[in-house]
């Protein structure tokens, strides 16, 4: 409906397996910048920086984005997307991972990432988050991710870099 905000999504129940998002569909685009305008706003109060570009992107700039997204629906809502992009030495970029508030600590990003690691392996997979946000630190670390350095990004904020490799999908497993 024109001039009406979606609704938050519902913080119960359970949520869909993860799928592809086509950001050319006006309402799957709104759905996910409005996700990612919740997202990203928990993040910048955690890392004490506003200033998080996809927390001020236009609509027109994210489906412009040269990312791929898988997203996870809750009813009507989108509640997680995350997105990536291969650099050109093959390693897997991951480039955003939002959750919506209402959807935290349900096992969102984990669902998102198992699904990005089985319809995307890669023998490298890089990212980077705030060095503030311990949430995303932790989910990240527990996925095998080690950080490679930081970068400042203004005065007294900091995003950590992290790395993790992945052997397995170098060679193909071996038949049973």
């Amino acid at each position: 409906m024109t001039g009406q905000r979606p609704a938050a999504p519902e913080s119960h129940g359970p949520f869909a397996e993860p799928v592809r998002l086509d950001l050319s569909d006006p309402e799957t685009l709104r759905h996910l910048w409005d996700l990612q305008r919740a997202a990203y706003a928990v993040e910048a109060r955690l890392i004490g920086f506003g200033g998080i570009p996809p927390l001020h992107e236009s609509l027109e700039q994210l489906r412009a984005c040269d990312e791929s997204f898988l997203g996870v629906r809750e009813g009507a809502g989108l509640v997680g997307a995350v997105a990536w992009t291969r650099l050109p030495n093959g390693a897997l970029e991951i480039c955003r991972l939002v959750v919506h508030p209402v959807a935290h600590r349900r096992g969102v990003a984990t669902a998102l990432l198992d699904a990005l690691d089985s319809i995307e392996p890669a023998e490298l997979t890089v990212v980077s988050t705030g060095t503030a946000n311990l949430p995303a630190l932790v989910l990240y670390l527990r996925r095998g991710f080690i950080p490679v350095g930081e970068r400042q990004i203004a005065l007294g904020v900091t995003v950590t870099l992290l790395e993790r490799e992945n052997a397995s999908a170098a060679q193909p497993l071996p038949n049973s």
